[in-house]
């Protein structure tokens, strides 16, 4: 037996096994089912809808009849997404809207919300999904590291000027894409731009951690407003997500193998940012983190009031919204 066959066999044997007893225990999530029109004369953005849990998001909300803006930086990628899901939704469908944004440039950021405060009546819903995953060192357009630049930054700004479209559509929801990563990382205040040092694991999720961060300071100050907004973290999903992630060639079939047996597919990782954007159980309910339609522990890290207000001053003065 050759040497390139016996490591394949341990390493993959390797990768099972840990998977199998650390990653992957998972309770089967049934698929929800809501009311035909649920979600009819309700428009919903979704950012990063062409591909993954974005894509099955606007597909199922599209079959509910909601209006849904897909968000996203790959224009025709996006197109393709939004013809394949016209074609699976049927007949009673929703209305499928394609706009630009990128979330590494402030500017797409800008001139999206001014696109869509001067075409849109009303937003009912803002799905802030669209991420990167532990990518080579790269900046955006305005000097950010990249994934906190697109996961918080971009995100943050967004949130912010949809904000008072959001108000005067209440009740409306704002949902935020976490991941359960965020208990690996920290805020680090004294090189948040990772100028000093970068960590594209670590990166990422200081990034996650700064979404729940940004959902609780949020949330405290929506009060009252009937602006609700909750995270949530969707476990390991087969996405592109991880495009940036190096397998070795040996080890990729047995991946490929164990990510069909174990991770959930893109409509099983819908189901939570769908529930939080459809279901009448959370009307009301702001300030949270769900996992698999249930309200999920956070660590103490990702509910610090000092830090979250903290992150939220420095994050305005970044993307410019205070100086």
């Amino acid at each position: 037996m050759s040497a390139a066959v016996v490591l394949a066999a341990v390493l993959g044997g390797g990768v099972i096994f840990i998977a199998r007893r650390i990653f992957f225990r998972r309770k089967t999530l049934k698929v929800l089912t809501y009311p035909v029109g649920a979600m009819q004369g309700k428009t919903v953005i979704v950012t990063g809808a062409n591909c993954g849990i974005g894509k099955a998001t606007a597909a199922e909300l599209l079959k509910l009849q909601a209006r849904v803006i897909m968000a996203c930086r790959d224009r025709q990628g996006a197109e393709e997404a939004a013809q394949d899901i016209k074609n699976q939704a049927g007949p009673d469908q929703g209305e499928i809207v394609v706009k630009h944004l990128d979330l590494a440039s402030l500017q797409s950021v800008h001139s999206f919300c001014e696109e869509v405060i001067r075409d849109e009546p009303r937003i009912d819903v803002l799905i802030n999904n669209a991420g990167l995953y532990q990518c080579p060192y790269s900046k955006t357009a305005e000097g950010f590291e990249m994934q906190l630049g697109v996961n918080h930054l971009g995100h943050f700004l967004l949130t912010h000027l949809l904000l008072d479209l959001l108000m005067k559509s209440a009740p409306s929801r704002i949902i935020v894409v976490s991941s359960k990563l965020y208990k690996y990382g920290n805020i680090n205040f004294e090189d948040l731009n990772s100028e000093q040092n970068y960590n594209k694991s670590f990166c990422y999720s200081q990034s996650k951690l700064a979404n729940l961060l940004f959902t609780h300071e949020l949330a405290r100050r929506l009060d009252g407003t009937g602006v609700t907004v909750n995270a949530l973290t969707p476990g390991i999903v087969r996405t592109r997500l991880g495009r940036h992630v190096h397998i070795p060639l040996l080890i990729k079939p047995l991946f490929l193998l164990v990510s069909w047996l174990f991770f959930k597919s893109p409509l099983e990782g819908a189901q939570t940012p769908l529930y939080l954007a459809c279901s009448p159980e959370v009307e009301g309910v702001s300030g949270k983190c769900f996992a698999n339609c249930e309200e999920e522990k956070l660590l103490s890290k990702a509910t610090d009031d000092h830090a979250a207000k903290l992150l939220w001053d420095i994050s305005e003065r970044m993307v410019a919204l205070k100086k």
